[in-house]
């Protein structure tokens, strides 16, 4: 029998816990190792259980979803982090991305999807609600002025992998994302830089030595 995927929640509220538990409990893949109302605490006890996936709310007391997140993502290597949260801005799921989650879902979601998003993240890829993905397809005319332009590490991966003449497909495989995924970080990319072709956009990777 393969081991379960061991899940830890933290939210400041003990009634969103019970629902999440009331959902996940009879998930026979599923073995809820621990729970937290007190992100500080939570951040004592993850590093000690090691859970193989953490479900995080953001907006919360002491220490937020955010600074969690950037807090333990060094420190442990072999667990993923999916952001639980009722907000849906860009901004927001952009600052997760860069502390390291690796699923963005909002509390609106449905058991299935739920379930869906836990698996995927244990298994290595990168899971976001279609709600998410719209939130970071969209490039509103008062977006914030980007001086310096900065990229993440995956978005930095996704142009080497297009250096290389990879299709998504290729690129999916290669950095165990989804599809969808990849062509969410494209688009932010040549958001972005503003540079509308591939050619373009390697020369840039290359003067700006993000990739050789």
């Amino acid at each position: 029998m393969a081991n379960k995927i061991k899940l830890y929640l933290v939210d400041d509220h003990q009634m969103l816990i019970d629902g999440l538990k009331a959902i996940l409990s009879s998930e026979k893949d599923f073995e809820i190792v621990g729970e937290c109302t007190f992100p500080l605490l939570a951040f004592e006890q993850i590093q000690l259980i090691k859970p193989d996936v953490v479900l995080t709310d953001i907006n919360m007391p002491e220490l937020n979803g955010i600074e969690l997140v950037r807090k333990l993502h060094p420190r442990m290597g072999n667990t993923k982090f999916i952001a639980l949260s009722m907000f849906g801005e860009r901004s927001y799921i952009k600052d997760m991305l860069q502390a390291g989650v690796s699923g963005y879902i909002l509390k609106n979601t449905g058991r299935e999807e739920l379930v869906k998003a836990i698996t995927m993240v244990s298994k290595g890829f990168e899971y976001f609600s279609e709600e998410v993905a719209h939130a970071l397809d969209s490039n509103p005319v008062n977006d914030e002025k980007i001086n310096t332009i900065h990229l993440t590490e995956r978005e930095i991966d996704i142009i080497d992998c297009i250096s290389k003449e990879m299709t998504n497909a290729q690129i999916a495989e290669t950095l165990f994302i989804s599809e969808r995924t990849v062509e969410t970080h494209r688009k932010n990319i040549f958001r972005k830089t503003g540079i509308k072709g591939v050619v373009g956009l390697v020369k840039f990777a290359l003067d700006k030595g993000f990739i050789k």
